[in-house]
């Protein structure tokens, strides 16, 4: 139905999961984190994914569902895919091993210091790198089929979620690599498993489009777009946000939010 855009897709969806490998070089190559830039940064991809969730994905998903459904019945099962969605997405965080937050931000500048975490056994630490790979690894599943599904239905749609995405996940690569860093001393063992936890994303959508696409259709499409939409804006409240405040002030996210919102609004126009 969309094998056009397939490869165009599994591109997009690479470069998104990847992202977590700009985070790690960033860890080894850089001396201090720009705190202002990544609260900004962080905002702004909540911005577009919330604003593409609500105003986009929605919108399309609940459109297929209506052709197929009618419009009562369609707009009901839209609605509960998206809340499905973000008790899927809240399922997997509550099941994650979390050992340590995996979300936990961390910063360039701990690559330069003696031991930022100092006390901890090298064990204990490795294991903290390796269940934030591993939690990391398993919520870029999903994110990886969101991805994927958004850039086959609408290319320009797919390129605005994957760079809101690819954004996300740079500093979800730093958070991998600093423990792992300092529990082997390998950059080279420390990126790899940072850059591991970003290949979850092109298999999730790899797996997706297997499971899937033998079975698209209006309604089995516009109930996973509804999911996809209900992911985005479960992680959107619950990492980003959160994430851009830890790095930055409050007012800094937040302007970086409305710059997200805007551009994608613009973004959705320009293509109309």
């Amino acid at each position: 139905m969309f094998s056009e855009n397939v490869s165009f897709a599994l591109g997009l969806t690479l470069f998104a999961g990847l992202s977590t490998g700009i985070g790690s070089a960033l860890a080894f190559f850089a001396k201090k984190t720009n705190t202002r830039f990544l609260s900004i940064s962080l905002g702004f991809s909540a911005g577009v994914m919330i604003y593409v969730s609500f105003m986009e994905i929605m919108n399309k998903a609940k459109t297929a569902l209506q052709a197929d459904l009618g419009n009562i019945v369609g707009t009901w099962v839209a609605v509960g895919a998206f809340f499905g969605g973000i008790l899927f997405i809240a399922l997997i965080d509550k099941l994650v091993p979390s050992y340590e937050n995996p979300h936990e931000m961390h910063r360039v500048e701990e690559m330069n210091e003696n031991d930022p975490f100092a006390g901890k056994s090298k064990k204990k630490l490795l294991r903290m790198g390796m269940m934030s790979a591993l939690a990391i690894g398993i919520h870029n599943f999903p994110e990886g089929l969101a991805t994927f599904t958004a850039a086959l239905k609408d290319p320009h749609l797919g390129v605005a979620i994957a760079v809101a995405i690819a954004i996300h996940n740079i500093p979800e690569g730093i958070a991998v690599s600093v423990p792992i860093y300092y529990a082997t001393g390998s950059k080279k063992k420390a990126f790899a498993y940072s850059f591991l936890s970003g290949i979850a994303e092109p298999v999730g959508a790899l797996v997706g489009y297997v499971l899937l696409m033998p079975f698209m259709s209006d309604t089995v499409f516009g109930v996973i777009f509804a999911g996809v939409a209900g992911i985005m804006v479960f992680i959107s409240f619950d990492e980003l946000l959160p994430a851009a405040e830890e790095y930055g002030e409050h007012h800094l996210s937040i302007y970086g939010l409305i710059a997200g919102m805007v551009v994608m609004a613009i973004s959705l126009l320009l293509f109309l």
